[in-house]
């Protein structure tokens, strides 16, 4: 998905939920959607990871080409990552 296709899917997104045909619940997963697919395209060999632990990493999903740099990528992202693993997101 290129650029332009990512953002009129959003706009197309936002103007549903204007309209009243989605919560704000299915607006956030269809963005998150959008996002997600737009992101893994446009970084080619990438996949996505989640971290989860009780840090402020926890829930946070980052790009990389292993779970060790994916794992760097995390901390990196945050002040005080705390204790985190990183598993792919399916």
């Amino acid at each position: 998905m290129d650029r332009i296709s990512a953002l009129r899917n959003v706009e197309d997104a936002l103007a549903a939920f204007e309209d009243g045909e989605c919560s704000l619940s299915e607006l956030e997963a269809d963005v998150r959607a959008i996002l997600r697919t737009y992101a893994a395209d446009f970084e080619g060999d990438l996949r996505a990871y989640r971290a989860s632990g009780d840090g402020s990493a926890d829930g946070l999903v980052v790009l990389a080409p292993s779970a060790l740099e994916a794992c760097d990528r995390v901390a990196a992202l945050v002040e005080e990552p705390g204790d985190f693993s990183v598993s792919p997101v399916e």
